[in-house]
């Protein structure tokens, strides 16, 4: 009985217990981690993985290839059956049993109001027992044939309501546990299996979704450590580094302007200086001229009263000579702006510069606010896609000769008769074409109203050929092109043509996620259907284009002002 004791207080027949089938452990097998399970339990564990050709202990999730011999496990197989007949967990005879608590369950055999709290319950008396109580099932041996689980939930949840009978049986058609009575009653003809198969089966769905909930929790961890990173990334260097390198471009600028300033202001002085030079010269050389002639009228008049007709025809020869009389020279002076035209071409230069902010300014906010740490969820609804619309206008310069603009600059028009835009390294020659100014990245929407026989919505490098037949929207790797008719659509890029299929409408949007890698076309009505999604990796900015295929002269594609 001492011997008993003693390995009582040292064994715990909890510890004693397979992980998968959370009974007393059945001819135990050692896996090279240490483990040990049931033979039966670890072989059905593992027959599930073995598409895989990968085995992993369920505990510590440690994996083996090619499938593992299992060893018997001859020590644990004899702590076993030693605890079996010195009659499993005793308490230590200087331990004081425990009292049951609110939430454990209590011996049903001990009395009074301090009821020892059960560690075992008997399947077959359908009774718990604490560590003195359970005694007579170790000893006697009716009794341990008997069916022995941790005392883990009150017997009574494990009891049939309807017939006070353990439920044994799972009912797979009612999804439900049942007693042997339920499946000659109301669940007779129903799918029914023993609850210990459905506990094997459910058991191999627990150790799949534990599976999945690790790789789950590996891939959040690693997506928390990308994201750690890149916002440690976005505020100690790629932000500053943006701040830094803005700032020294908007100093040199004003440095520049500065600097013209200086060079403008001192041009007039110095042109100023010349020029009241030039003029003081001449103003001396007038006031001489002018006192020379005013003392030869003073020698005319007073010749004019000689009495001497001799005197006065000598004097008169002297006083006419050629010598005496020269042609002045004519001064002009222009109307008097002096300076005006150097101030009108410095405000000239105001008005372009605040064009070309004014111009500039959108795409600079539209790229900033496109960085993000993560990238918000893609748009559902039109609402959503209206977030990311940007203004976008005709590039003048792009445009083939074979097209008219509108006055903003946003529809294009087919003519009849070509037109003569000033000569242009941008300009299509082939087709009739045209590209939009706003090089485009981030997240961007914009719509395409449009009437006529054919038009092709596309997105473009600037880079594109303007001369060639490569120049074609969709015939290269620089762009990408929707080609909408009145019968049908088809997509088109490096020569390569995709059928797409999708409602007919007179309006259609394309959304850019720059980032994302992703193109995609939408016909517009009164719900937005996509006709066709490109994946892909951009290298270079976009730029929006249009196209119109016939010389029909009602034709024209117009970018919508959804801003």
């Amino acid at each position: 009985m001492a011997e008993q004791q003693q390995h009582g207080s040292v064994l715990d027949r909890d510890q004693l217990c397979c992980s998968i089938c959370l009974d007393q452990i059945k001819e135990p097998v050692a896996l090279q981690c240490g483990h040990s399970y049931c033979r039966s339990c670890i072989e059905g564990c593992w027959d599930q993985e073995e598409e895989k050709g990968v085995y992993s202990c369920p505990q510590c999730r440690e994996s083996f290839s090619p499938r593992p011999v299992l060893p018997r496990n001859n020590m644990l197989a004899e702590v076993v059956e030693k605890l079996k007949k010195t009659g499993g967990r005793q308490a230590s005879p200087s331990a004081a049993p425990a009292c049951a608590g609110p939430a454990d369950v209590a011996c049903d055999f001990c009395t009074g109001t301090g009821r020892v709290k059960a560690t075992v319950s008997c399947l077959a008396c359908v009774a718990s027992y604490c560590e003195a109580h359970l005694q007579p099932h170790y000893s006697v041996p009716v009794l341990q044939k008997h069916k022995l689980v941790s005392a883990t939930a009150p017997l009574q949840e494990k009891m049939c309501s309807k017939h006070d009978k353990l439920m044994e049986v799972y009912c797979r058609t009612d999804r439900q546990c049942v007693c042997l009575l339920c499946i000659i009653d109301e669940h007779k003809s129903h799918d029914t299996v023993s609850v210990a198969a459905e506990r094997a089966e459910k058991q191999k769905q627990l150790i799949v979704s534990q599976q999945k909930v690790q790789e789950g929790v590996q891939e959040r961890e690693r997506q928390l450590k990308e994201l750690s990173q890149a916002v440690e990334d976005l505020k100690q260097s790629s932000a500053q580094t943006a701040v830094e390198a803005c700032e020294l471009i908007f100093t040199e600028l004003i440095r520049s302007i500065q600097r013209r300033r200086g060079e403008v202001k001192q041009l007039i002085r110095a042109q100023e200086k010349t020029a009241v030079g030039q003029a003081e010269e001449l103003l001396l050389q007038l006031e001489e001229e002018i006192a020379k002639l005013r003392r030869r009228d003073t020698e005319l008049e007073q010749l004019s009263h000689a009495d001497d007709h001799v005197r006065f025809i000598q004097r008169f020869q002297s006083l006419s000579s050629p010598s005496e009389s020269p042609d002045l020279p004519r001064v002009v002076v222009p109307p008097l702006r002096y300076f005006r035209d150097a101030s009108d071409s410095v405000s000239d230069l105001r008005e372009k510069l605040e064009s070309v902010l004014k111009d500039t300014w959108p795409r600079i906010s539209a790229t900033v606010s496109s960085v993000d740490v993560v990238l918000p969820p893609e748009p559902q609804t039109r609402e959503d896609f209206l977030h990311y619309c940007c203004p976008l206008t005709l590039d003048v310069n792009s445009v083939s000769t074979c097209l008219s603009l509108s006055e903003d600059n946003r529809r294009v028009m087919a003519v009849s008769k070509r037109i003569d835009y000033p000569a242009h390294s941008d300009r299509f020659t082939e087709y009739k074409q045209v590209l939009c100014r706003e090089g485009l990245s981030g997240r961007c929407y914009w719509e395409v109203e449009w009437k006529g026989d054919t038009l092709s919505a596309a997105v473009s490098y600037k880079d594109i050929s303007r001369t060639s037949y490569d120049s074609h929207f969709g015939f290269n790797n620089k762009s990408w092109s929707l080609v909408c008719s009145q019968h049908g659509y088809f997509f088109l890029h490096n020569k390569v043509v995709t059928e797409v299929s999708g409602p007919r409408s007179s309006r259609v949007g394309v959304y850019l996620d720059y980032e994302a890698g992703t193109l995609s076309f939408y016909s517009v009505s009164d719900t937005m259907t996509l006709l066709h999604k490109v994946h892909t990796t951009f290298t270079q900015p976009l730029y929006a284009g249009l196209r119109l295929w016939i010389n029909n002269y009602e034709d024209f594609a117009e970018l919508m002002k959804l801003w």
